[in-house]
Formats: C-alpha cells, sequence, structure tokens
C-alpha cells in the first residue's frame, strides 16, 4: 500500500468521524451536554464551593476558654496513647474528628500551657506529650 493511498484512508476516517461526532453533538440536547460535563444547567457552572461540599459552612462558633481547655485535654490524651510516638495535626484530627479550623487555636494553647511539645516542621510537626 502506498502511503498516498494511506493518507487518503486516514483522512477520509478521520472527516466521517468528526462529522459524526458533529451530528451527535448537534442532537443532543443542552441538559444532556451540561450533564456530561458535570455541570447543572441552573447553576453558575465553576468549581463548587469546598466548604459547601463538606457541610460546613461560614465560621466555627465562639468556643470558650473552657471548651478548648476540654479539646486540649482530649489532645493530650490522644498524644500520650501513642506512647512517645507523637501525633501529626492530621491524624489528631481524624482521631477526634476535629474540624480542621479547629485544632490551630488548641495546638497553640497546648504549646504555651507546656501540656504539649512539638518537632519538626510545617507538615511534618509531631506533637508530644509533656
Amino acid at each position: 500500500m502506498s502511503t498516498s493511498k494511506l493518507h487518503s484512508q486516514l483522512a477520509d476516517l478521520a472527516q466521517s468521524f468528526t462529522e459524526g461526532v458533529l451530528a451527535a453533538l448537534r442532537r443532543a440536547s443542552l441538559d444532556d451536554l451540561l450533564t456530561e460535563s458535570g455541570r447543572s444547567a441552573r447553576g453558575g457552572g465553576g468549581q463548587p464551593d469546598p466548604l459547601a461540599t463538606r457541610g460546613r459552612k461560614g465560621r466555627l462558633p465562639r468556643r470558650t476558654a473552657e471548651d478548648i481547655a476540654k479539646t486540649l485535654d482530649r489532645v493530650v490524651a490522644a498524644v500520650k496513647a501513642t506512647r512517645g510516638k507523637g501525633l501529626r495535626a492530621e491524624d489528631i484530627r481524624t482521631m477526634l474528628k476535629l474540624d480542621r479550623r479547629e485544632l490551630p487555636r488548641v495546638l497553640h494553647e497546648g504549646l504555651a500551657k507546656k501540656k504539649l511539645k512539638a518537632k519538626g516542621q510545617k507538615r511534618a510537626t509531631r506533637y508530644f506529650a509533656r
């Protein structure tokens, strides 16, 4: 088979494929197309709000000093349960089922009150009980 004949056959196949795709798109409704693309016909398009998809909206309710102290006690108990291995903030949050916005204040209080000590940097920081 010569190369010119091969090029001709490939061009014909590509042409018939694109015609078929365009015909299918013309027959489809706008709702069908938006559903296939993962968007809603009524929505504003774009990405969904990450906080709304998790079921958590807006600010956390104001916490009292007692609430923070109770959460800190739970954190210290969880860290002590590791028997010296320590925990990362992500692990603490998962174990205690805390909101990600709730933990930084608690960890800061624990370090300030010297109930916790930290070793490492950024995400690699591990917290230990004193």
